[in-house]
């Protein structure tokens, strides 16, 4: 059943679906080294696919229903330029990286068989320089220029088989109506959008959340937008700013950070609260439909998560239906 299907029936007999955690917290909870790694978790499509296989296992056996690729991070011209490989090469590592989270899923045993998003980076992402959570690149840019930039990564996604693109942190309107638009080009291909923010009510380039939202919504195939990679209590006032724009037709996305906070001289300061499962009842009832975790949200949390929203696991449902 696809995504749209999977929405569809969410005030039916689903509920709420839920998204998978940090993919590069998990990984370095294994043991990768990924700080300073201009390709980030992408780079182990090379070096490592097996962790990140497991790490997608982890996700999946503590509930998420929807997983995404390890493809954040992972550019035609990235590959290229930092491992050194041909354009042939990186294009067929970028669609590894959708590969393995199919693989994955396929693996996972359940009533319902988990959806994989492919994951698609902004531009800032690429430059590896934190551009993700201001966007002030796409000032200089127009929106055929963000549209080339983006094109191969979607072809390489949808030729491996991915009909669903995860467009994440996105900071910029424009960036946003440039993939909207060029989602155009894929018209088998349905999306959701989330931005990266600087506060309640604004985007990180300092657009309103409400601008961005009418901006991003107006594709047919764009079925959620919301917000990723924020602190928790940004949410709610959020998705508040929005409400005069929810219908069935839009769904919210919405998976925030831990809440812990980032120092630059002293990295993640850890907090002992998990307050994702605490808020997520309020943002139900804001109409979001998918919700999950960014940095930092293991997949006992994404477990917590599923608990909370949704009382049991998936294993623990197939089981109940075969004692049936």
């Amino acid at each position: 059943m696809s995504l749209r299907a999977r929405l569809r029936n969410i005030t039916s007999d689903e509920g709420v679906l839920i998204l998978d955690g940090g993919l590069a917290t998990e990984l370095e909870a294994q043991g990768a080294q990924l700080q300073g790694d201009p390709l980030w978790s992408a780079g182990l499509l090379h070096s490592n696919p097996q962790a990140i296989k497991a790490a997608h296992q982890s996700f999946l056996q503590n509930g998420a229903d929807v997983i995404t690729s390890a493809t954040y991070q992972a550019t035609v011209r990235g590959f290229v330029q930092h491992l050194g490989v041909t354009c042939d090469a990186a294009r067929d590592l970028l669609a590894s990286g959708f590969r393995l989270a199919e693989e994955s899923a396929r693996a996972f045993g359940s009533r319902r068989p988990p959806l994989v998003a492919a994951s698609v980076g902004p531009y800032g992402a690429f430059l590896h320089d934190g551009s993700e959570y201001h966007g002030g690149y796409a000032e200089k840019m127009d929106i055929e220029e963000l549209k080339a930039w983006h094109r191969p990564q979607l072809e390489c996604l949808a030729a491996s088989g991915a009909d669903v693109f995860a467009l994440e942190t996105v900071p910029s309107v424009k960036e946003a109506a440039a993939l909207a638009e060029l989602l155009r080009e894929f018209p088998n291909c349905d999306a959701w959008i989330s931005f990266s923010c600087k506060d309640g009510t604004r985007l990180s380039d300092g657009t309103p959340f409400r601008d961005a939202v009418r901006a991003a919504g107006g594709s047919a195939q764009v079925l959620a937008v919301g917000v990723n990679c924020c602190p928790p209590e940004w949410v709610e006032p959020l998705l508040n700013s929005v409400a005069g724009l929810r219908s069935p037709e839009r769904r919210w996305v919405v998976y925030p950070n831990s809440g812990e906070e980032w120092d630059s001289r002293r990295g993640w300061q850890t907090s002992e609260k998990m307050v994702i499962p605490a808020l997520s009842g309020k943002w139900i009832k804001q109409g979001a439909a998918l919700i999950g975790g960014c940095c930092r949200v293991r997949p006992e949390q994404i477990g917590e998560l599923r608990r909370r929203l949704k009382g049991r696991h998936p294993t623990e449902e197939a089981d109940l239906k075969t004692e049936r």
